[in-house]
């Protein structure tokens, strides 16, 4: 079985998909940690890669689906894979598809994590974290004992510098202008499947579950 789980920046894709690693026994695959690793590696891949980035350059489609669909083909035979936040363009799901038909695989679902705006940015810009040990902390979901301060070790608590609303309004508003036609495309394939994501973080659990057992006993 072959998952793409889309979802925005703070929309709590990153817990849901252990979920699926975790009860459904899939691997979890992202592009930038098969990026990272492939360049790590210096192999072929990561050699092509960097040699557009040290140019400034992005890496093109082509390159990054290449990357994916090794890591998918390591999986082996009847392993499923969830596929993180990828693909992020219609260039790339285009490209994957081709490549899939080849390898005789599929998308089996294209699980969408939808959230509103307002709650995205208030999930995001109200993240802290301590700058001595690093704990992570929220100002209205997760508050320490005193305000600024780590519970833990007593350091203050800072926000990430891209944490900020201006930043995380810019990065919501690219999300939507790459994703929109993701869904479109995958809508007209009959396998997106939206899942509210505004609820609390066990509700959306149990639900992705029962999407999931659904689609299991098909």
């Amino acid at each position: 079985m072959i998952i793409i789980f889309l979802g925005p920046p703070g929309a709590g894709k990153g817990t849901q998909c252990k979920v699926l690693v975790e009860r459904y026994r899939m691997n979890h695959l992202s592009s930038g940690d098969c990026l990272r690793r492939e360049r790590r590696n210096n192999t072929e891949l990561g050699q092509q890669a960097q040699s557009y980035m040290d140019k400034g350059q992005l890496v093109p489609d082509e390159l990054i689906v290449a990357m994916m669909m090794k890591e998918i083909e390591k999986t082996g035979v009847g392993a499923g894979v969830v596929l993180d936040g990828f693909p992020r363009t219609l260039g790339q799901a285009h490209e994957l598809d081709r490549l899939l038909e080849r390898a005789g695989k599929n998308i089996d679902a294209v699980i969408n994590l939808q959230v509103d705006d307002n709650e995205l940015e208030l999930r995001i810009t109200g993240r802290r974290s301590c700058s001595g040990c690093g704990a992570a902390y929220h100002i209205v979901f997760n508050t320490p004992r005193q305000e600024n301060i780590c519970d833990k070790c007593g350091q203050a608590l800072v926000q990430r510098s891209d944490d900020t609303a201006e930043i995380v309004k810019n990065r919501i508003a690219t999300y939507h202008k790459q994703t929109a036609p993701l869904v479109d495309f995958y809508q007209k394939k009959n396998i997106l499947k939206n899942l509210e994501g505004n609820a609390a973080i066990e509700k959306i659990t149990a639900n992705l579950c029962r999407m999931m057992d659904e689609m299991i006993t098909v």
